[in-house]
């Protein structure tokens, strides 16, 4: 949809253009302080959190320190964190576009754009590949800590593809990065240009997502956060890890008011057609007939009050991250940390009901 220009910010907090945060006063309130009980719990170094709701940012905050050696403060709509899986619902929104545009045909098998891909004893579809259902491995071993580069999408693939699936495709649920890593690769192919490049054309920049860019270790990035884990019951720096090899699967930087305005555009028409969107974010079967929680690039379910939310969690090494899509009442909540295994439970799906109406 057209992009909503965001009023200018202070360092750490964003109100809703063209309404009075008066509007929220005590949804903010209460939404801050579960935020700051968080942090403390869970000894989180630094947050940022923005809710939208009817299109316009009603709260945007940064608590804590995105650096906290040098002490700069966490600021919503430039500190970008590792956003994590919400990469895969990034990646899901390009796929979309290759699928409104005739490139991509679901129900295809993946060896119909990458016929040179290792054969297994089952073929499965792009549909199954994007539901994680296709049987495709997660990580294992020292995987999710590899510090090597690669060079290329494809590059990239050798870490699992030789490797048997772990079941027959849309036997079961079974959640996995690498499924998404080669997504990436089949789109490159069905759009006949380079993964990342592609994802900056057709997402990132149409919704002017300014603070979303890939994870380069090698480059000078204005406003990455520091990245941190718990040990021996302290903050330390996270270690060194390269994430090259799955820019889809969690591979993204992105700030929360970048997240959020994506989540937006998913509510509108123009982005995409309403019903891509709902084809998306609507849970799949499995071969029994039994529903997932999970359409393409998207969790779907019900909260604790039954309301209806489809979005996505994200872990990095360095990163907790998660955001809900509310689409009965428009509301989109980002919550985005620089700590590992932060475990921030349904501090997001709390939020998004403090400003319901």
């Amino acid at each position: 949809m057209k992009w909503i220009s965001i009023c200018l910010i202070s360092l750490t907090s964003l109100s809703a253009c063209g309404q009075s945060k008066s509007n929220f006063k005590n949804a903010i309130a209460a939404s801050r302080d579960s935020v700051n009980a968080l942090m403390q719990k869970r000894n989180i170094p630094g947050v940022a959190v923005t809710v939208m709701v009817d299109g316009k940012i009603a709260w945007s905050e940064g608590f804590g320190f995105a650096d906290l050696e040098q002490k700069v403060k966490v600021d919503p709509a430039k500190t970008k964190f590792r956003i994590g899986s919400i990469s895969k619902s990034l990646t899901a929104a390009g796929l979309a576009k290759l699928y409104e545009s005739g490139k991509i045909i679901l129900d295809s098998t993946i060896y119909f754009y990458l016929p040179n891909y290792p054969r297994h004893q089952y073929r499965f579809t792009i549909r199954q590949l994007g539901g994680h259902l296709a049987g495709v491995r997660h990580y294992k071993g020292n995987e999710w800590y590899s510090t090597q580069h690669y060079y290329s999408v494809t590059e990239g693939l050798s870490m699992f593809k030789d490797d048997s699936l772990n079941f027959k495709p849309g036997l079961k649920f079974q959640y996995t990065s690498h499924g998404f890593n080669l997504l990436s690769a089949v789109m490159e192919k069905a759009a006949g240009e380079n993964f990342l490049k592609f994802m900056h054309q057709q997402v990132f920049n149409p919704l002017n997502l300014k603070n979303t860019i890939p994870d380069l270790n090698d480059s000078i990035i204005d406003g990455r956060t520091r990245f941190y884990e718990i040990r021996d019951s302290k903050i330390k720096n996270a270690p060194y890890v390269d994430n090259s090899y799955k820019w889809a699967g969690g591979g993204f930087l992105s700030s929360s008011t970048d997240i959020a305005a994506f989540g937006n555009a998913l509510l509108g028409s123009t982005f995409l057609k309403p019903e891509t969107v709902r084809l998306f974010t609507t849970p799949q079967k499995l071969n029994d007939g039994s529903a997932t929680i999970y359409g393409i690039g998207f969790a779907a379910a019900k909260d604790s009050k039954q309301y209806s939310w489809f979005g996505h969690s994200g872990g990095s090494v360095g990163g907790t991250t998660d955001m809900v899509i509310y689409p009965e009442q428009k509301i989109v909540v980002v919550v985005l940390t620089n700590l590992s295994d932060a475990r921030l439970g349904a501090i997001s799906r709390q939020i998004a009901q403090m400003f319901m109406k």
